[in-house]
């Protein structure tokens, strides 16, 4: 099976998984890989990289918006295989690394199952190693600097914590993009609504915090959403920003 990918931009492509998405950014031979699908996507992730002339060699850094195994999935081989650095928020290195998991629980997956499309999304999360644990021992934290990333697409990570604590958008200003991972997404199959919202509330580590970092994606300048979940959206980050938390309320 082939990767379904995306191009919305020059060297921006949105990748479609067996479940989440990521994003890879090129610029000449470099490229750079925002997030990293299940476990079970590896070979997905490597079909990308080829489909836009990339390859993992290439790759010069890996980053994730949250350390959950839907994210993180491919992390830890591609740094133990190709050497390839992967970057969080400081203050989810230790989630990458495993040294607490702040994701939901079987026990509330099970109070949930009641709900439309949980119990086929549980099927298919641990047909592609949902359940599975690929801590990053050597996650890294992004460099201390407020600007972008010296990495292709020029990055800039912006905290955006409740998903998980340690959870980053990535702002593109010169391509006016917005990769907004778990904190923003256009949909998913245990959510019936379409379009810019927030995960269902039991994925979230802190709910409140998750709607107010709303606020800080709404003030991102940009056109286009990348989500971790869902197709491209394409208008103001703002009113996608201000629709999702119209449905949150």
């Amino acid at each position: 099976m082939r990767a379904e990918v995306h191009q919305v931009a020059d060297g921006t492509y949105l990748v479609h998984g067996s479940s989440t998405n990521w994003v890879i950014l090129t610029d000449g031979d470099a490229a750079t890989l925002v997030d990293t699908g299940y476990p079970g996507d590896r070979e997905l992730v490597l079909d990308s990289l080829a489909q836009v002339g990339s390859s993992p060699e290439a790759v010069r850094a890996v980053l994730i918006t949250h350390a959950h195994n839907d994210h993180l999935g491919s992390a830890a081989y591609l740094r133990d295989t190709h050497g390839t650095p992967v970057l969080l928020h400081e203050a989810e290195v230790p989630h990458a690394r495993r040294e607490f998991l702040q994701q939901v629980s079987v026990g509330t997956v099970l109070k949930n199952a009641w709900r439309p499309g949980v119990l086929p999304w549980v099927v298919h999360a641990m047909r592609v190693g949902g359940t599975e644990q690929h801590p990053v021992a050597a996650a890294e934290a992004f460099p201390d600097s407020d600007g972008p990333l010296d990495l292709p697409g020029r990055p800039v990570p912006v905290h955006t914590p409740g998903h998980t604590s340690g959870h980053c958008v990535f702002h593109l200003p010169e391509r006016g993009i917005v990769i907004s991972g778990d904190a923003l997404v256009s949909g998913h199959p245990t959510s019936r609504i379409k379009g810019p919202q927030l995960l269902p509330d039991m994925f979230h580590h802190e709910r409140d915090r998750a709607v107010a970092s709303l606020d800080v994606i709404e003030g991102l300048d940009a056109e286009t959403l990348l989500p971790g979940h869902g197709p491209v959206h394409t208008g103001p980050v703002r009113e996608a920003a201000g629709r999702a938390r119209e449905h949150a309320i």
